[in-house]
């Protein structure tokens, strides 16, 4: 990714009262999002939360899905309109309220 580029992290916390299903995640939910929002996604990444920083310690998050877009107008402009069909789809895979950080890469 490039220097300017938009990130869209969305982190679903660990708790192990609650359910993630990976498979679904990411074999039917981040290929909704792709068809949906095209060729305005520059990358896209999913990451499984395995451990925490100290020995033993369990991960902080226990999924991160990122997308990138070229500029925040393309993001605004691309993810608005979609965002109602995305967040239909959360409840088939997750009952965990996410974290949304939009940032901007800087390396």
């Amino acid at each position: 990714m490039k220097k300017g580029m938009i990130k869209l992290t969305v982190l679903y916390p660990n708790d192990t009262r609650k359910n993630f299903d990976m498979d679904y995640y990411c074999n039917k939910h981040i290929p909704l999002v792709a068809g949906l929002l095209g060729d305005s996604v520059k990358g896209a990444s999913v990451e499984k939360g395995i451990a925490g920083g100290a020995p033993g310690a369990p991960a902080s998050f226990t999924a991160m899905g990122n997308l990138y877009f070229e500029s925040m107008a393309s993001f605004e402009s691309n993810f608005g309109p979609h965002a109602p069909a995305i967040m239909a789809d959360v409840p088939n895979f997750t009952n965990i309220e996410p974290v949304v950080q939009i940032s901007e890469v800087m390396i």
